[in-house]
């Protein structure tokens, strides 16, 4: 399986990390994994009998950009040439998450499907914007699209919903999809400690953006209100059909308040005949009242009922692993090394 890695950020490199580790192990379930070309905003390193991944990792760390490794660097080279040019299977797209456009996301995977190339991603805005013409367009191409890790990172959320409860019908999704405001409503509730302050300590532990504003404005986990609605429940959903607020403003007297009648306040995210994100005062005896960065969801069917999945949402290697659990079911679904 020869693999074009474009985004070479936290999750890429994660990846990159992933697969030197799990060589061996991955021969065993019958795949070995090539990475022909990796690139970043700077350049590509491309090698057609692979990328010395340990050097573009190298390169990335002391110049910024793999377009200096030793070898392989080409810092003219971007990532719309190597799809097109550059002879793959896959492309593992990991390039930052935009929703007012989708892009450069969704230019890659639009190239990497014309080009006959299948994709995995972990970009949740082109599919917050388009997900069902990404579809449309990978089935006209003959080509598969695999997307796991953009809901819950490394907890199968998609795959537990889609493949474990198929035989169901689901009449409502909700739960807590983002980890960052999981966190800060925690530490604003167990410490009485004022939202900026929470979200300065957010940052500080790495679970915060630069720009945290996906997180705290709801915007991160309506993206993943739209993905669940469309893939999971069949819904034309868009962001425009989700009615969203976050936590900013959230005060600790509201939090602390809630806490004395046994509630917690969360982030939720939830389908049914709407979509919406939401602060909402749960109890504590409530299976998604999950605590620190974790995520939960409540998958309510017509004939099982309520089920519930925990797990980390967020975090680079827990998102590669995800990206490697898609990479291994491709390899299921097609006859190549």
């Amino acid at each position: 399986m020869r693999i074009i890695l474009v985004g070479f950020g936290v999750v890429g490199q994660s990846l990159a990390r992933l697969l030197s580790v799990r060589k061996r192990e991955l021969l065993g379930y019958g795949i070995n994994p090539r990475v022909v070309a990796v690139v970043d905003s700077g350049g590509a390193a491309v090698d057609p009998k692979g990328v010395d991944l340990d050097a573009a990792l190298a390169a990335k760390k002391g110049g910024g950009t793999v377009a200096d490794h030793p070898r392989a660097g080409q810092a003219k080279l971007d990532a719309l040439r190597v799809i097109r040019s550059v002879e793959a299977e896959v492309v593992v797209e990991t390039t930052p998450t935009n929703i007012r456009d989708g892009e450069p996301g969704l230019g890659h995977m639009e190239a990497s499907f014309r080009a006959g190339k299948h994709v995995v991603t972990a970009n949740k805005g082109p599919l917050a914007l388009a997900l069902p013409a990404l579809n449309e367009l990978a089935a006209h191409n003959k080509v598969e699209f695999f997307f796991s890790g953009t809901v819950g990172g490394g907890t199968p959320i998609l795959h537990f919903a889609k493949r474990c409860l198929s035989s169901d019908r689901i009449l409502k999704i909700e739960g807590i999809l983002n980890g960052t405001t999981n966190f800060i409503l925690g530490r604003m509730e167990s410490q009485g400690e004022g939202f900026d302050a929470a979200l300065a300590e957010a940052s500080e532990k790495g679970y915060a953006e630069a720009d945290p504003s996906l997180d705290i404005d709801g915007w991160d986990t309506a993206c993943k209100v739209v993905i669940m609605a469309n893939w999971i429940m069949g819904k034309e959903t868009t962001l425009a059909d989700v009615d969203v607020k976050g936590i900013r403003g959230i005060s600790t007297e509201e939090v602390r308040g809630a806490s004395r009648a046994g509630r917690s306040v969360k982030l939720l995210g939830s389908i049914d005949d709407t979509a919406s994100v939401r602060p909402v005062a749960i109890e504590r005896t409530d299976p998604l009242c999950v605590q620190g960065t974790l995520n939960a969801v409540k998958f309510s069917s017509e004939f099982a009922g309520d089920e519930v999945i925990i797990g980390k949402g967020a975090g680079g290697m827990e998102t590669a692993s995800a990206v490697l659990r898609d990479l291994l079911e491709l390899k299921r679904s097609r006859a190549w090394k």
